[in-house]
């Protein structure tokens, strides 16, 4: 990368992300002023059923004034391994645990701004149990079948871009 920030001030920090004001050095005698949005990296589950149907959660999101359709997910604890943390998320959000659970890739949500990588995971051979809410979570499980849920990305229905893309990385190591 040949910008490079010449000075970094921390604006704003909360409780899930730390805001800096960058300048950065694009070119001799040229520095610019960004924004950067400091989170931790997360996961996203993609859990699939045996007859390709696939676990989904519809959950209460604050910043659009919606409940989204969504594939399990939440962001990593301190050095928390990611796949220990896809298992966690599946198990405590739908209640279900994977039999197999296989890293599919990763993504950058907004390189532009944004230091959050998710990396998503295949669960499969699910077995059914409870979920493990926190107080404040507000989740409903929901199974969608597969053609359901192309229909849904189809439509514009379904707009979690974790989801879409995670759905993505499923059908590409699925060879679909």
């Amino acid at each position: 990368m040949k910008s490079r920030i010449v000075k970094d001030e921390v604006v704003y920090t909360g409780k899930i992300c730390r805001v800096h004001k960058i300048n950065l050095k694009m070119a001799p005698g040229q520095v610019v002023d960004r924004d950067l949005v400091e989170l931790s990296d997360a996961v996203v589950v993609v859990p699939v059923l045996a007859d390709s149907s696939v676990v989904m959660i519809r959950n209460e999101r604050f910043a659009v004034g919606q409940d989204l359709l969504e594939f399990p997910a939440g962001k990593i604890d301190g050095d928390e391994d990611p796949h220990a943390c896809a298992a966690r998320e599946l198990s405590e959000e739908t209640g279900y645990s994977a039999g197999s659970l296989i890293r599919l890739g990763g993504f950058y949500t907004s390189p532009g701004a944004i230091t959050e990588y998710i990396h998503a995971f295949l669960a499969t051979n699910l077995v059914e149990g409870e979920q493990n809410l926190e107080a404040h979570e507000r989740i409903n499980v929901e199974v969608v079948g597969y053609s359901q849920l192309v229909e849904m990305i189809r439509s514009g229905e379904l707009h979690d871009a974790k989801s879409i893309a995670a759905w993505a990385l499923w059908r590409v190591y699925e060879g679909r």
